[in-house]
C-alpha cells in the first residue's frame, strides 16, 4: 500500500490485529483498527481465565497500551452501523463517517441461538465477546444451579467457569458421548468420565426444549427433550458460533455463511477484503468452507497482509492442528483424524486412570493424524512426520522425538510402543533413546 493510502478494519481480533501488524513492516500508509468490543486485542481464548479470578483483563492483552502508538495504528472504539462500498465511506454508531482505500472486515464470530422459546430471558446467553464475559459476571451472581447446553469446547469451557465459582452445573449434549462428532469413541469416553470426575451433571442425548421464565422475566429452569424440568437460574447456550456479517450483508457485499472470499481473500466488491472467523473461503474448485479457529485466524492475517502489500498470495492453510484443555487434561490434534475411524487404521494407548492416551491414525500411505490426552507433542515435529508422510514404523520408532512433557513427567512412549509390538509381533523396530533412557 502506498503512504497516502488509508488502510481501514473493522474488528481488532486476531485476523485483523495480525493484518494491521504486518501490513505495518511493509508499508508507511494509514492504518485504522475498529472495534466496539474493546478499546485493545485482547486473548480471546483466555476470557474463561478473567471470570475464574486467575487473570485481570489487563493480563490478557498481549501488547502494552503503547505499541499502537508507537506502530501508528490508530484504534477507535467504536461500532460501524453502515458500509458504503460506492463511495468507500464507513458509518460509525457515533455518527462519524470514515473513508478508506482499502477495507478489511474481522468482524468476528458471534454465538447461536436457534429460536428456543426464552432464549432472551435475562440470565440466559452465551459466550463469545467481551461483553459476553461482563454479562456472565453479572448474571450469575448468587446463582446456584446453572444448564450448559450444547457438547462443544465452548461448553465445557464455560461449564468449568461455573464450577469454579460453586455453582451446580448441569451439561445438556445431544450426542452419545461429548465432542463424539470430532473425538473418537475412546477419547470421547475419557473426557466424558472426566467431566463428570468434577462434579458436573452432564446428560447425553439431551436436548433444550424450551427455557422457563419467572415472574420477573428471569429465568426458571428449562425443559429438556426428554419432558424433563431442570430448576436452574442460569442458561448457557453453547451450541456454537455463527459469521458476525450483518453489517456486510446489509451493505449488499456477497455473503452465504460468512463473507464470500476467494482463496487471497477478496471479495468481488472492489477495495474490500476479509478473513477471520466471518469468511466463507471460496476455492478454485467452488467448494466453500468456514474457518473458526485462532490459529487460522492468525493465517488469515498473515496471508491477506501480503496481498495489501502488493505480493498477491493465496491462502493455504497446510496440515490442521488444535489444542484444547478439559478442566486438567490438555488435548492436541494434528492432521487427519476422524470421530469414525472407517477409512483409516489407528494405533491407540490410554492409561487404566483414564488421563492420559496416545493415538496414531495411519493409512498404507503412512501416517495422518494424531490425537493426545495429557501428553504432550511438539507440533513441528508431528507437522513434518504427516507432511513428509512416514510409515508408522518410522513415527513409532522415533516417538521421543515429538515428546515435550516437563521434566519428571513420565514419559508415555513405551506404552504405545508396547502396543504396536502386540499389533505387530515381527517388527523389528525399536525405540529410540530419549534424555538418556533406554524405554525398550
Amino acid at each position: 500500500m502506498q503512504t497516502n493510502e488509508h488502510l481501514i478494519i473493522i474488528g481488532n481480533g486476531i485476523a485483523g490485529t495480525t493484518i494491521a501488524r504486518h501490513v505495518r513492516k511493509g508499508s508507511d500508509c494509514r492504518i485504522t483498527i475498529i472495534s466496539g468490543e474493546t478499546a485493545h486485542f485482547y486473548s480471546r481464548t483466555a476470557l474463561m481465565y478473567v471470570y475464574m479470578g486467575d487473570m485481570a483483563y489487563t493480563d490478557i492483552k498481549p501488547y502494552e497500551d503503547w505499541f499502537w502508538e508507537k506502530n501508528r495504528i490508530t484504534l477507535v472504539q467504536d461500532w460501524v452501523s453502515a458500509i458504503e462500498p460506492d463511495i468507500q465511506t464507513l458509518r460509525l454508531q457515533s455518527g462519524e463517517t470514515m473513508q478508506y482505500d482499502k477495507l478489511v472486515i474481522a468482524t468476528g464470530s458471534r454465538w447461536k441461538k436457534f429460536g428456543w422459546k426464552g432464549q432472551d430471558l435475562h440470565g440466559v446467553q452465551g459466550l463469545y465477546s467481551y461483553q459476553d464475559l461482563e454479562a456472565m459476571q453479572a448474571n450469575t451472581e448468587n446463582v446456584r444451579h446453572a444448564v450448559v447446553v450444547g457438547g462443544g469446547l465452548i461448553g465445557v469451557e464455560v461449564a468449568e467457569m461455573l464450577h469454579s465459582r460453586g455453582i451446580h452445573v448441569t451439561f445438556l449434549v445431544r450426542e452419545k458421548r461429548y465432542w463424539n462428532r470430532v473425538l473418537p469413541n475412546e477419547e470421547a469416553d475419557m473426557i466424558s468420565a472426566h467431566i463428570r470426575s468434577h462434579g458436573i451433571d452432564i446428560r447425553f442425548e439431551n436436548e433444550l426444549q424450551e427455557i422457563l421464565p419467572d415472574a420477573n422475566g428471569r429465568v426458571r429452569g428449562v425443559i429438556t427433550s426428554k419432558s424433563e424440568e431442570i430448576p436452574c437460574e442460569f442458561v448457557a447456550l453453547t451450541v456454537g458460533v455463527e459469521p458476525n456479517i450483518d453489517v456486510a450483508r446489509s451493505a449488499a457485499i456477497p455473503s452465504e455463511r460468512g463473507v464470500l472470499v476467494n482463496e487471497f481473500f477478496e471479495s468481488s466488491v472492489k477495495n474490500i477484503y476479509a478473513a477471520g472467523d466471518c469468511v466463507e473461503i471460496v476455492d478454485e474448485q467452488g467448494t466453500k468452507r468456514l474457518e473458526q479457529l485462532w490459529y487460522t485466524g492468525k493465517q488469515h492475517g498473515e496471508t491477506l497482509a501480503q496481498t495489501l502489500l502488493g505480493n498477491r498470495t493465496r491462502y493455504e492453510r497446510g496440515i490442521l492442528f488444535n489444542s484444547a484443555k478439559f478442566f486438567d487434561i490438555e488435548y492436541q490434534t494434528y492432521g487427519l483424524v476422524n470421530f469414525n475411524l472407517e477409512s483409516e487404521e489407528s494405533l491407540f494407548w490410554s492409561d487404566k486412570e483414564g488421563k492420559r492416551c496416545i493415538r496414531i491414525v495411519y493409512t498404507k500411505d503412512g501416517v495422518i493424524g494424531f490425537n493426545l490426552l495429557g501428553v504432550r507433542y511438539r507440533h513441528r515435529v508431528c507437522e513434518a512426520w504427516i507432511r513428509e508422510k512416514r510409515s508408522l514404523e518410522y513415527v513409532v520408532e522415533h516417538l521421543g522425538e515429538a515428546n515435550f512433557d516437563p521434566e519428571f513427567f513420565e514419559q508415555c512412549e513405551k506404552y504405545i510402543f508396547a502396543e504396536y509390538q502386540r499389533r505387530f509381533p515381527q517388527t523389528n523396530v525399536k525405540l529410540k533413546r530419549k534424555r538418556g533412557l533406554v524405554w525398550a
